[in-house]
């Protein structure tokens, strides 16, 4: 199986997964922050998510509330709307981050709850949620290396995210 995981700017992480494809490689999966935030800014899911339908890659949505839950915490939207927007766009599946077992029940009542939003719910809450996303504060993924893990950079040897400056 391949896969191709992305979560910093899709106009950077798009162009290796571009370039792959034209020689062929076969991916099967793409991994990619997928939420009501991101249509507004560095979106993948209006740059990258049409073109994985159109190839038959499957899509994997991750950071659904934000890699930390900032959306939901300080950034205006309910757990239940954030679950049900990445939820409802056409992915494989949408990954969501648990770290405790009150946070799994919670997960588990919206998925078996699930109904998809209408496209006119997706575009009130993608509206809703404009201002606050704007400038990506509330998806450090994309725009700090606050996500940026020390393995890949060491493999190729260049410097850890610590020794990056801020």
């Amino acid at each position: 199986m391949a896969k191709f995981a992305a979560s910093a700017s899709p106009d950077i992480k798009i162009r290796p997964f571009i370039c792959a494809c034209s020689h062929d490689f076969p991916f099967d999966t793409v991994q990619m922050p997928l939420n009501c935030f991101d249509a507004t800014f560095r979106s993948f899911e209006t740059k990258v998510l049409p073109e994985l339908n159109r190839r038959g890659i499957a899509p994997l949505g991750m950071k659904s509330p934000g890699g930390s839950g900032e959306m939901v915490s300080q950034g205006g939207v309910r757990i239940e709307d954030a679950l049900r927007y990445a939820m409802s766009l056409p992915v494989a599946t949408t990954i969501s981050g648990m770290n405790s077992p009150a946070v799994l029940r919670q997960n588990l009542a919206i998925a078996k709850g699930f109904q998809p939003l209408s496209e006119a719910q997706m575009g009130s809450l993608r509206e809703q949620c404009k201002e606050a996303a704007a400038d990506g504060r509330y998806e450090l993924f994309k725009s700090t290396k606050k996500y940026d893990g020390a393995v890949g950079p060491e493999q190729h040897g260049f410097p850890s995210p610590k020794e990056l400056p801020a």
